[in-house]
Protein backbone atom coordinates (compact mmCIF):
# COMPACT_ATOMS: atom_id res chain seq x y z
CA UNK A 1 0.00 0.00 0.00
CA UNK A 2 2.83 2.35 0.65
CA UNK A 3 4.84 1.69 -2.32
CA UNK A 4 1.11 2.35 -3.97
CA UNK A 5 1.07 5.64 -2.47
CA UNK A 6 4.39 7.00 -3.32
CA UNK A 7 3.63 5.76 -7.32
CA UNK A 8 0.80 7.72 -6.72
CA UNK A 9 1.96 10.52 -5.02
CA UNK A 10 5.50 10.25 -7.63
CA UNK A 11 2.67 10.03 -11.10
CA UNK A 12 0.94 13.38 -9.79
CA UNK A 13 4.21 15.46 -9.21
CA UNK A 14 5.63 14.67 -12.45
CA UNK A 15 1.81 15.56 -14.35
CA UNK A 16 1.90 18.46 -12.96
CA UNK A 17 5.59 19.59 -13.52
CA UNK A 18 4.71 18.81 -17.25
CA UNK A 19 2.08 21.76 -16.82
CA UNK A 20 3.82 24.56 -15.28
CA UNK A 21 4.88 27.04 -17.53
CA UNK A 22 8.07 27.85 -18.96
CA UNK A 23 10.26 30.38 -16.75
CA UNK A 24 13.47 33.06 -17.32
CA UNK A 25 15.50 32.54 -19.95
CA UNK A 26 12.95 30.50 -22.29
CA UNK A 27 9.93 32.60 -21.89
CA UNK A 28 12.70 35.81 -22.88
CA UNK A 29 14.06 33.40 -26.13
CA UNK A 30 10.66 32.13 -26.71
CA UNK A 31 9.43 36.13 -27.12
CA UNK A 32 12.71 37.30 -28.79
CA UNK A 33 11.11 36.39 -31.96
CA UNK A 34 7.80 37.79 -31.43
CA UNK A 35 6.61 40.88 -33.42
CA UNK A 36 6.77 43.60 -30.97
CA UNK A 37 3.66 44.75 -28.43
CA UNK A 38 2.86 48.34 -28.09
CA UNK A 39 2.64 49.26 -24.54
CA UNK A 40 2.47 52.96 -22.27
CA UNK A 41 5.67 55.53 -23.11
CA UNK A 42 5.65 54.00 -27.03
CA UNK A 43 5.44 56.67 -29.48
CA UNK A 44 3.60 55.71 -32.77
CA UNK A 45 3.21 57.92 -36.01
CA UNK A 46 -0.12 57.15 -37.53
CA UNK A 47 -0.46 57.93 -41.25
CA UNK A 48 -3.73 58.33 -42.44
CA UNK A 49 -3.73 58.02 -46.66
CA UNK A 50 -5.20 60.78 -48.32
CA UNK A 51 -6.18 62.54 -44.69
CA UNK A 52 -3.34 64.92 -43.38
CA UNK A 53 -5.69 66.25 -40.39
CA UNK A 54 -5.45 62.66 -38.95
CA UNK A 55 -2.04 61.80 -39.24
CA UNK A 56 0.05 62.17 -36.87
CA UNK A 57 2.53 61.18 -34.11
CA UNK A 58 0.82 59.72 -30.56
CA UNK A 59 2.05 58.61 -27.09
CA UNK A 60 0.48 55.64 -26.05
CA UNK A 61 -0.99 56.68 -22.16
CA UNK A 62 -0.67 55.40 -19.48
CA UNK A 63 -3.91 53.63 -20.02
CA UNK A 64 -2.76 51.92 -23.00
CA UNK A 65 -4.56 54.64 -25.37
CA UNK A 66 -3.79 56.62 -28.42
CA UNK A 67 -5.97 59.47 -28.36
CA UNK A 68 -6.96 60.51 -32.29
CA UNK A 69 -8.25 63.58 -33.75
CA UNK A 70 -12.63 62.08 -34.93
CA UNK A 71 -12.34 58.40 -33.65
CA UNK A 72 -11.40 59.70 -29.73
CA UNK A 73 -9.30 56.76 -27.41
CA UNK A 74 -7.93 53.91 -29.21
CA UNK A 75 -6.46 51.03 -27.56
CA UNK A 76 -3.10 49.97 -28.59
CA UNK A 77 -1.90 48.38 -25.58
CA UNK A 78 -0.46 44.75 -26.06
CA UNK A 79 -1.46 45.08 -29.91
CA UNK A 80 1.31 45.04 -32.99
CA UNK A 81 1.73 47.92 -34.95
CA UNK A 82 -0.83 46.40 -37.57
CA UNK A 83 -3.13 45.34 -35.09
CA UNK A 84 -3.20 48.95 -34.36
CA UNK A 85 -3.62 50.06 -38.06
CA UNK A 86 -6.38 47.58 -38.24
CA UNK A 87 -8.36 48.87 -35.05
CA UNK A 88 -7.94 52.74 -36.37
CA UNK A 89 -9.18 51.81 -40.03
CA UNK A 90 -12.23 49.83 -38.18
CA UNK A 91 -12.84 53.20 -36.65
CA UNK A 92 -12.39 55.34 -39.41
CA UNK A 93 -14.76 52.84 -41.58
CA UNK A 94 -17.55 53.56 -38.97
CA UNK A 95 -19.06 56.56 -40.14
CA UNK A 96 -16.22 58.62 -40.89
CA UNK A 97 -13.96 57.61 -43.91
CA UNK A 98 -15.24 54.93 -46.58
CA UNK A 99 -12.03 53.43 -47.22
CA UNK A 100 -9.36 54.53 -44.88
CA UNK A 101 -5.62 53.03 -45.91
CA UNK A 102 -3.90 53.12 -41.88
CA UNK A 103 -0.27 52.83 -41.75
CA UNK A 104 1.08 52.46 -37.82
CA UNK A 105 5.31 52.53 -37.44
CA UNK A 106 6.95 53.52 -34.00
CA UNK A 107 8.64 56.11 -33.56
CA UNK A 108 10.05 56.26 -30.32
CA UNK A 109 10.47 53.03 -28.14
CA UNK A 110 9.86 52.69 -24.77
CA UNK A 111 12.67 53.41 -22.54
CA UNK A 112 14.25 50.88 -20.31
CA UNK A 113 15.74 51.33 -17.04
CA UNK A 114 19.12 49.85 -15.35
CA UNK A 115 19.91 49.45 -11.58
CA UNK A 116 21.88 48.23 -8.95
CA UNK A 117 25.27 48.52 -9.19
CA UNK A 118 26.28 50.55 -12.10
CA UNK A 119 27.65 54.09 -11.96
CA UNK A 120 24.35 55.85 -13.22
CA UNK A 121 20.90 53.90 -12.52
CA UNK A 122 18.25 55.37 -14.07
CA UNK A 123 15.66 55.68 -17.45
CA UNK A 124 17.40 55.69 -20.95
CA UNK A 125 16.01 56.05 -24.50
CA UNK A 126 15.64 52.59 -26.33
CA UNK A 127 18.23 51.94 -28.38
CA UNK A 128 17.74 49.23 -31.59
CA UNK A 129 20.46 46.18 -30.85
CA UNK A 130 21.10 47.37 -27.55
CA UNK A 131 22.50 44.13 -25.34
CA UNK A 132 22.82 44.27 -21.62
CA UNK A 133 26.38 45.24 -22.30
CA UNK A 134 25.23 47.91 -23.94
CA UNK A 135 23.04 49.31 -21.37
CA UNK A 136 25.39 48.87 -18.71
CA UNK A 137 27.58 51.11 -20.81
CA UNK A 138 24.76 54.00 -21.15
CA UNK A 139 24.65 53.60 -18.23
CA UNK A 140 28.18 54.59 -17.21
CA UNK A 141 29.23 51.21 -16.54
CA UNK A 142 30.10 48.64 -13.50
CA UNK A 143 30.70 50.23 -10.25
CA UNK A 144 33.27 48.89 -8.12
CA UNK A 145 31.33 46.48 -6.48
CA UNK A 146 28.97 45.32 -10.00
CA UNK A 147 29.21 41.96 -10.85
CA UNK A 148 30.72 41.39 -14.04
CA UNK A 149 29.18 38.05 -16.03
CA UNK A 150 25.61 39.43 -16.67
CA UNK A 151 22.17 41.02 -15.11
CA UNK A 152 19.21 40.14 -14.36
CA UNK A 153 16.59 41.27 -16.23
CA UNK A 154 12.88 41.93 -15.44
CA UNK A 155 10.03 41.97 -18.70
CA UNK A 156 6.41 42.00 -19.01
CA UNK A 157 5.97 38.26 -20.56
CA UNK A 158 2.21 37.30 -21.61
CA UNK A 159 1.11 40.32 -18.87
CA UNK A 160 3.25 38.78 -15.79
CA UNK A 161 6.46 40.22 -15.24
CA UNK A 162 9.59 37.66 -15.05
CA UNK A 163 12.93 37.78 -14.05
CA UNK A 164 15.90 36.20 -15.11
CA UNK A 165 19.63 36.20 -14.78
CA UNK A 166 21.00 36.38 -18.29
CA UNK A 167 24.67 37.15 -20.02
CA UNK A 168 26.37 40.44 -20.75
CA UNK A 169 25.39 39.40 -24.59
CA UNK A 170 21.67 38.82 -23.81
CA UNK A 171 19.59 41.79 -26.37
CA UNK A 172 17.10 43.83 -24.44
CA UNK A 173 13.96 45.30 -25.70
CA UNK A 174 12.20 48.36 -25.01
CA UNK A 175 10.63 48.49 -20.90
CA UNK A 176 13.40 46.37 -19.27
CA UNK A 177 14.72 46.58 -16.57
CA UNK A 178 18.39 45.55 -16.02
CA UNK A 179 19.26 45.05 -12.42
CA UNK A 180 23.53 44.31 -11.83
CA UNK A 181 24.18 42.33 -8.68
CA UNK A 182 26.79 42.90 -6.06
CA UNK A 183 29.43 40.73 -6.42
CA UNK A 184 30.64 39.40 -2.94
CA UNK A 185 34.14 39.03 -2.92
Amino acid sequence: MRRLCSALVLLVAAALAGCAPPYGAQLFRAQFNAPYQLASGDRVRVIVFGQDSLSNSFSVDPAGNISMPLIGLVRAYGLTTAELEGEIAAKLRNGYIRDPRVSVEVEAFRPFFVLGEVQTAGQYPYVSGLTIQSAVAIAGGFSPRGYQAGADVTRMVNGRLITAWEPLTFPVRPGDTITVRERFF
